[in-house]
């Protein structure tokens, strides 16, 4: 299951997180976004319980992007301890995030 947070609810729902997040900066009129989108779905689930999956519109809420100077989107970010750890900027095949996500939680 992927979270949709909100520029207000980012700091309880990914920083203030007691297992690592993925959080994936969209926005609707994104084709690439879309691609990922059900990538990002199906991960949730096989993930669950390890990891949680946030999903933030950024037309909508500006200010995380621009804090973590987002430029371009897809961009998913992963946080561990409320740091981000790592990210992922663009459509990327499944095998690709799997191998980023295995590597977040094994550090």
């Amino acid at each position: 299951m992927v979270t949709d947070i909100t520029d207000q609810t980012f700091e309880k729902e990914v920083i203030k997180s007691t297992m690592p997040v993925l959080l994936d900066l969209w926005a609707p009129w994104c084709g690439p976004c879309r691609m990922v989108a059900p990538v990002v779905e199906k991960l949730s689930e096989k993930y669950k319980g390890q990891l949680k999956f946030c999903r933030l519109n950024i037309d909508d809420n500006p200010q995380t992007a621009a804090k973590y100077n987002v430029m371009a989107i897809p961009t998913l970010m992963f946080f561990k301890a409320g740091a981000a750890v790592d990210t992922v900027v663009g459509a990327v095949p499944e095998r690709t995030l799997q191998t980023k996500i295995d590597g977040v939680l094994s550090k």
